[in-house]
């Protein structure tokens, strides 16, 4: 569904209980398309949608035109959930996106194309990838306790990532490119900053349940780790990190993101009775905000 903040409406974007198929052949795409996909993952930026499927299907659609742009399977394998996607700007200018599977595997697709331009393989499966600001390193987390700071050209490992305990979901990077989040089954998120990752600068930790999913806001100033359920715990980052702000109410969280602008916080909750979308507010009390 596609919701506006300004006039309150929704519509149907795309419905994947039937069977949905691209406008026009492009390399690699299925024109036969797919049929009752089960969504994993999904990332919007300006008017493209890319989703990522239970079995290894992308499918990107731009929100100002009619149909599916394009569609693929990434693999075949039996264990293909596609796990996580971003959009990015490469250096050239085009826009590209990120494909994360359990394969094991990170895709680079050039969207102007619709084409595979790099297939990235490790040793375990990939849950989360984030490209940093310059576009020349990857923060790949998966089901391994360490991380990969990797080369986002040539994909050779620039530094492994040690401390955390369990398998790993979440990843992000600080608008400076020195920092960057990884958030982990062992209910903690650790800052790492480039210039020395022999150890994490800092360890937070949640309540209940695994750091599943972070955001910096668009200025820097703020950090957000969400909880797989009931807890969003927000940082000023402009302090120190020593403020924090935590958001307690009841469900299971399918996600969450700064506006631009930096003004308001959106909290999806995927609870089959209370499922919303819930809107939290930046406000200033003197000089402080919450």
């Amino acid at each position: 569904m596609h919701w506006s903040a300004l006039t309150r409406e929704k519509c149907e974007i795309m419905n994947m209980e039937g069977h949905i198929a691209p406008r026009e052949k492009h390399p690699g795409s299925l024109l036969e398309g797919f049929s009752r996909t089960r969504v994993s993952t999904f990332a919007v930026r300006d008017n493209l949608l890319i989703a990522g499927g239970f079995q290894g299907e992308l499918i990107c659609k731009y929100l100002d035109r009619e149909g599916i742009s394009y569609c693929c399977r990434t693999t075949y394998d039996e264990n293909a959930i596609t796990n996580a996607v971003d959009i990015y700007d490469s250096s050239s200018g085009s826009v590209h996106f990120l494909a994360s599977n359990n394969d094991c595997g990170v895709r680079d697709f050039d969207v102007e194309k619709f084409q595979l331009s790099k297939h990235l393989r490790f040793n375990w499966p990939v849950n989360h990838t984030s490209l940093s600001p310059d576009r020349k390193l990857l923060a790949i987390v998966g089901d391994n306790p360490d991380g990969l700071l990797v080369d986002a050209h040539n994909g050779k490992t620039v530094q492994e990532l040690h401390g955390h305990k369990d398998y790993s979901f979440a990843s992000a990077w600080h608008p400076d490119g020195r920092t960057f989040a990884t958030g982990n089954q062992d209910k903690t998120c650790r800052l790492w900053d480039t210039r020395n990752l022999s150890k994490s600068l800092a360890v937070f930790r949640g309540n209940i349940g695994a750091i599943r999913s972070i955001r910096f806001t668009s200025d820097g100033q703020f950090m957000a780790m969400a909880e797989p359920a009931d807890f969003v715990h927000v940082f000023d980052v402009g302090g120190g990190y020593k403020k924090r702000q935590e958001l307690d109410f009841f469900g299971e969280i399918s996600g969450m993101s700064f506006s631009p602008d930096t003004k308001a916080l959106y909290v999806g909750i995927c609870d089959r009775t209370y499922g919303s979308l819930l809107q939290y507010n930046k406000c200033r009390i003197g000089t402080t905000h919450t």
